[in-house]
């Protein structure tokens, strides 16, 4: 078992990482992407493979499935961690999930975590069949949202072999907290909304996100944490046209019912890593990563990257690559 922090400089945000141990990492080489599409039922999800320049050759490869954080796309968190997989030898799928993206779905923004679990092993059924791709090294990686949904989905889904979470969420533990009256006075007024929109004929939408700092700063919310998630997710630093900022209000009863760590002591047997931010903001990431820690049976890995918060996790380089460095190491020994 190894329990770290790791210390990230600026001379690592271009092109070295020194890992844990002090061992200096050598650049990164270029990868490969398919577009590829992902049967799910009656609908098709919209996906990217990620995959090593010489994924030609003829030895299989492990894989890893990406779970992205709730409201983000393929080309947005996914993206820089499967790209960074990819070029360590490691394939790497990310996809748009149902209803959101460039997947198909109805009704649009939905958010189901539920069905984000079976979005997962959807991606899974392709990755089996995928030519190249060796079926008994398959795990899962989960940033943020999607860590909570990877290891929801993993208590029943073995083919998974390890399991990995970045600043993992909770979903139902996070939403149940932001109801100052109780979850259960919000799903009153959550039923009493919806009778109102089968009538109308309309869904109501709501935002995740202020669509910009000034809509932040005027409702008071000022925090560096929801300052850094808008400038990542709302400006061309990390701003993608098909990522909406909407949720379909009516996520927000499934939600609020939702334990993404339900059973995982019993069940989630893999291999677990959790790599958490040390800058401990208010997103709850870092407590929920330490009680996933406590809850699994065969924690292996946990990560603490110095100085990084939540949402520097996302993208910025020196972050990025010290945690993709750590997730190799987990990945070469336990798929």
């Amino acid at each position: 078992m190894w329990y770290s922090f790791v210390l990230v400089s600026d001379r690592t945000r271009h092109h070295l990482v020194v890992d844990s141990y002090g061992t200096t990492i050598s650049r990164r080489k270029p990868a490969m992407i398919q577009h590829l599409t992902i049967p799910r039922g009656p609908i098709n999800l919209a996906a990217d493979l990620h995959l090593p320049d010489n994924a030609d050759s003829s030895a299989p490869l492990p894989a890893v499935v990406l779970s992205t954080p709730g409201s983000s796309v393929k080309e947005q968190i996914g993206a820089n961690y499967a790209s960074r997989l990819a070029a360590r030898g490691i394939a790497a799928l990310v996809f748009d999930p149902a209803h959101q993206g460039q997947s198909a779905g109805e009704p649009r923004d939905l958010e189901d975590p539920y069905s984000r679990g079976e979005d997962i092993s959807y991606a899974i059924d392709l990755l089996t069949t995928t030519p190249g791709i060796d079926p008994q090294r398959i795990g899962v990686l989960g940033i943020c949202a999607g860590g909570g949904y990877a290891v929801h989905t993993a208590r029943t889904d073995h083919r998974i072999k390890a399991v990995s979470t970045v600043v993992p969420g909770n979903m139902g533990t996070s939403f149940r907290s932001f109801e100052p009256d109780g979850p259960a006075a919000a799903l009153d007024a959550l039923a009493d909304a919806r009778i109102e929109e089968a009538r109308s004929g309309e869904m109501t939408r709501v935002n995740w996100l202020p669509d910009t700092l000034e809509d932040a700063g005027a409702a008071g919310l000022t925090d560096i944490d929801t300052t850094q998630a808008i400038t990542y997710y709302r400006t061309e630093r990390g701003g993608n046209e098909h990522s909406t900022n909407r949720r379909l209000s009516r996520s927000d009863s499934l939600l609020l019912g939702y334990d993404a760590f339900h059973l995982a002591d019993q069940l989630m047997t893999q291999p677990l890593q959790v790599v958490l931010a040390g800058r401990i903001g208010n997103t709850g990431s870092y407590d929920m990563g330490m009680q996933l820690w406590k809850l699994a049976p065969n924690p292996v890995d946990l990560v603490v990257i110095d100085g990084a918060g939540h949402y520097e996790m996302y993208d910025e380089p020196a972050y990025v690559d010290a945690a993709v460095e750590r997730l190799t190491s987990f990945y070469a020994n336990n798929l």
